[in-house]
């Protein structure tokens, strides 16, 4: 199965503050998404890589990136928000003619280009779980016990080994996750965080598998994030 990495870095990274996409930023004198594409590009399992940027900044990338990945095969402009920029990067795929010999189905990646500590053996059991599944999520479980709360009181504690902290990457044969966001799209009430959850609520009877992730694999979100991923780059 032809396996397509997609690095989303849409956004602008408001909650960074830091006036530029927060990919853009440099962790250990390498930007962010540079990083993610490095990390799909070393992976044996992976043929393409696709880059999702925001308006105003593919072409900047497109240089950064140039003659030194030889998997990327376009950086195109993401959307508004996160689904949008997803959707666009699933009408790119579903578009690009499939290599001769290859299944149209292919596999598909989704990966924050916020999450530049991504790992070889996080990408690999991605694309292992995508050759006996449809869907799987890379998820870390949780250490923590969590609450649910309304208005400032605590109503219940669910199981703590039931619940986990998704990452990505987040895998699915293109024809699954297509038709979720297809589905997604067309109900306004909906405003998705992450592709897993487009998928549990619109394709139920689709079983989401999880793969283990890492405590190093963390977001970038707000600034002191990417304090604690350069002390995680120096350990």
């Amino acid at each position: 199965m032809r396996m397509v990495a997609v690095v989303l870095g849409g956004g602008m990274g408001q909650r960074l503050g830091a006036g530029m996409p927060k990919q853009l930023l440099t962790l250990g004198g390498t930007t962010l998404i540079e990083r993610c594409v490095a990390a799909f590009e070393a992976a044996p399992g992976v043929d393409e890589i696709l880059v999702v940027m925001a308006r105003g900044y593919t072409g900047q990338v497109e240089s950064l990136l140039a003659d030194r990945y030889a998997k990327v095969t376009a950086v195109i402009e993401g959307g508004l928000t996160r689904p949008e920029s997803t959707r666009v990067a699933l009408s790119a795929i579903a578009a690009a003619p499939s290599p001769a010999g290859q299944p149209d189905d292919c596999g598909v990646l989704l990966h924050d280009a916020a999450r530049p500590l991504v790992d070889q053996r996080i990408i690999a059991d991605c694309v292992a779980a995508l050759a006996v599944h449809e869907a799987a999520g890379v998820a870390v479980a949780t250490s923590d016990t969590i609450v649910i709360a309304e208005d400032g009181v605590m109503h219940s504690v669910p199981p703590r080994e039931t619940l986990f902290r998704c990452q990505t990457p987040q895998s699915f044969r293109l024809s699954v996750i297509s038709r979720a966001h297809e589905l997604a799209a067309a109900d306004p009430g909906f405003a998705p965080t992450d592709d897993c959850g487009v998928v549990l609520r619109y394709l139920p009877e689709i079983k989401v598998h999880v793969v283990p992730g890492s405590e190093r694999n963390i977001k970038v979100t707000y600034p002191h994030d990417l304090a604690v991923a350069e002390a995680l780059l120096s350990d």
